[in-house]
């Protein structure tokens, strides 16, 4: 879920679509958005204080063989949450499980990896080191 959630709408899409025909779905709770307030805490052990509000986009949906899928994603991208759901969904069926986690979920991952790298690789090369010299006593 932690792929998904990260990944683009679009991406997800492209995927799924790898797959071939998906088995028949439908919502049982449409996308909708709303907000959930954010807590932080000072230190990572301090009191918890209410940091501020963000976006939330949930839904859920059934397949046609029962399995029910969620999904909760930042922002008001219902599209990208209806596809995490669904994904989800598929997950949970043994029919499907195989096929979403190696034609969706890996490739995805790996997308993301990359830009973490090309990420870090880029913050690397502005980097600066700092260091003291230590004069000996003459």
């Amino acid at each position: 879920m932690a792929v998904l959630v990260e990944a683009e709408a679009a991406d997800i899409a492209a995927r799924l679509d790898t797959l071939g025909p998906l088995p028949a779905h439908d919502d049982i709770r449409r996308p909708e958005a709303g907000l959930v307030m954010v807590q932080g805490r000072i230190g990572g052990d301090g009191r918890a204080f209410n940091l501020g509000e963000a976006t939330v986009t949930r839904t859920a949906v059934r397949l046609a063989g029962g399995e029910v899928g969620f999904s909760c994603v930042l922002g008001r991208d219902g599209a990208k949450a209806r596809l995490v759901a669904l994904c989800d969904a598929l997950m949970q069926s043994d029919l499907w499980r195989t096929a979403v986690e190696t034609r969706v979920v890996a490739p995805l991952r790996e997308t993301l990896e990359a830009a973490e790298r090309t990420e870090a690789a880029r913050t690397a090369a502005t980097r600066v080191d700092f260091f003291t010299l230590v004069r000996g006593e003459d």
